[in-house]
């Protein structure tokens, strides 16, 4: 009996053909133990009236926490690409942002 080795690698076909396309420019993350929600959506306006920022939420994708671990490796990948390419991203940060010394 030899002991040969069964080629186990796969590939993989993205299919598309469902896929839509949103833009957003706001995204916030909330967690629980279980799941990791990405929720994203549209800055419409400042409400003057209130003081108060309108988010218009458009899409919620919902990941375990392996998901969302890749997730976070490779969007900061493409971070780091985009800033050896194009220069530092500046982020202005709000007030309830900023973190304490």
């Amino acid at each position: 009996m030899t002991d040969e080795k069964k080629n186990t690698e796969s590939t993989v076909r993205w299919d598309d053909h469902k896929i839509r396309s949103t833009y957003a420019n706001v995204c916030n993350v909330i967690s629980s133990r279980e799941e990791v929600s990405m929720l994203f959506g549209m800055n419409q306006k400042w409400d003057t009236d209130n003081n108060e920022l309108v988010i218009e939420l458009s899409d919620r994708i919902v990941l375990n926490p392996y998901a969302a671990k890749r997730v976070a490796l490779l969007i900061n990948n493409i971070v780091e690409q985009y800033e050896a390419k194009f220069g530092e991203i500046e982020l202005e940060q709000a007030p309830h942002e900023k973190l304490e010394s």
